[in-house]
């Protein structure tokens, strides 16, 4: 064999060899692209069709055209837990003080809060005289022309207005401060006409007297024709009224209806005593009714032996 033909035996294996390798090659190549291709299309990656986007990969912040949203959209970044404000309930506002009653004196015959009863007569009584005694305005009918220490007129005056402007009925100043002389002929009078005991129930004796005091007032009326005797009066407009409104402005009826064995008088519908504003309210606002029970004070159903 020639050296020719030598060489071109050796050339065409080279050859051949060269070739198989690039088939194998391609082989190798064509054999991993149909894999990948399956696995794309078995995972979702690719579909058949011609939206583009449903081809298109999906990350965690991209939901493909087709997809059915959820009701509750993910967000996409996490936000922090804010705790609630704690609850504080309103304070609960401190109770209203308790009615100071040794804020005035009952004892002290120039006290609006002075007690006076059967077994509380008037410091000095013989002699005691209020210090401030005023002359009642000329527009209130004052028949008899009584006096009222100067605070205590004030405050009827005020009553009296009030009256006529919500009941229309004129109310009547019918027997005011009595000095104790003054005291001396009117419980003789009644004596006169009872005896001592029926005299005692409907009139004080010299110097057991609220009237002395210059505090308390008999008050009527200039329609009803009622009198200072019996229970008349409580039965009108007036006195219906001024039971529902005389504390309003500093005043108390006395000797309420079934009061006597407290008071040691008879019911007297008519017998105002000016306390002040702050006493007869509370005692309007507890239901007590008469003075001895509010402060605590023994009954005074008799005069002492």
């Amino acid at each position: 064999m020639s050296r020719t033909t030598e060489r071109m035996r050796r050339d065409r294996a080279r050859r051949t060899r060269r070739n198989r390798a690039i088939a194998a090659a391609v082989a190798t190549v064509a054999v991993a692209a149909v894999v990948a291709t399956g696995t794309l299309f078995a995972t979702g990656v690719w579909s058949f069709g011609g939206d583009p986007l449903a081809a298109a990969p999906v990350s965690s912040t991209r939901v493909s055209a087709s997809a059915t949203p959820s009701s509750t959209p993910t967000p996409s970044a996490t936000v922090p837990d804010i705790p609630a404000p704690a609850f504080t309930p309103e304070p609960t506002p401190p109770p209203p003080p308790a009615f100071d009653k040794a804020a005035l004196s009952i004892d002290d015959p120039t006290s609006p809060w002075v007690v006076v009863n059967k077994l509380r007569p008037l410091q000095n009584g013989a002699d005691y005289v209020p210090p401030d005694l005023v002359d009642l305005p000329a527009d209130m009918p004052n028949p008899n022309g009584y006096q009222m220490r100067a605070d205590a007129a004030a405050s009827l005056e005020e009553m009296f207005h009030a009256a006529l402007n919500e009941i229309g009925v004129q109310l009547v100043a019918q027997s005011g401060y009595r000095s104790y002389s003054v005291q001396v002929r009117a419980y003789d009078y009644y004596v006169n006409q009872l005896g001592t005991a029926g005299a005692d129930l409907t009139s004080a004796r010299p110097g057991y007297s609220e009237h002395q005091t210059g505090m308390a007032m008999d008050i009527l009326d200039t329609v009803s024709g009622c009198s200072t005797d019996g229970r008349c009066f409580a039965d009108t407009a007036a006195g219906q009224w001024l039971a529902a409104n005389a504390y309003r402005f500093g005043w108390v009826l006395r000797y309420p209806d079934g009061g006597t064995p407290v008071t040691g008088y008879e019911f007297e519908p008519w017998h105002y005593r000016w306390v002040g504003v702050p006493l007869a309210t509370e005692m309007h606002d507890t239901g007590i009714s008469t003075l001895e029970e509010f402060f605590g004070l023994p009954a005074a159903p008799a005069y002492a032996p």
